[in-house]
């Protein structure tokens, strides 16, 4: 099983426009099931987002990041965004996709940041569904 992560398209426009602050607004992840198709060109609100999971110990609209941090490597041009590791304890939960997006309350103006594809459906049966971000980050962005 392969783990991808994406940027949707107009994620980097968004913050560039200050329409996202990543340490200040609220950011949450929230799951989607398999029937969710990600499009990075024409998703750019939540207001786009699909087939969410539902569950035991589940909340719409998912959970919010903690301890968010942006940092910047000069010898290799990184900016890395990452922030605690995410677990709905006691759940049970059938999920393919974890989309991060800025919450403003409206999902008309929530922006969607990226997406990770776990691959294949994830499964947690009255047990704890976690998603362990990369050592490198939620998202490196490389200037080159």
């Amino acid at each position: 099983m392969a783990v991808t992560a994406k940027m949707y398209g107009n994620a980097l426009l968004k913050a560039l426009n200050k329409e996202v602050n990543y340490i200040t607004d609220t950011i949450k992840v929230m799951l989607c099931t398999s029937d969710y198709t990600p499009d990075q060109d024409t998703h750019i609100y939540k207001s786009s987002i699909t087939d969410e999971v539902t569950g035991t110990g589940y909340t719409a609209g998912g959970a919010t990041l903690a301890n968010k941090t942006i940092t910047y490597t000069g010898s290799t041009n990184t900016i890395k965004l990452d922030a605690d590791d995410i677990t709905w304890s006691n759940s049970t939960i059938t999920a393919r996709y974890a989309v991060i997006y800025d919450d403003t309350g409206t999902d008309s103006t929530s922006v969607l940041l990226g997406y990770i594809d776990f691959g294949e459906d994830q499964v947690s049966s009255a047990g704890s569904f976690t998603i362990k971000w990369d050592a490198g980050g939620i998202f490196t962005v490389v200037a080159g």
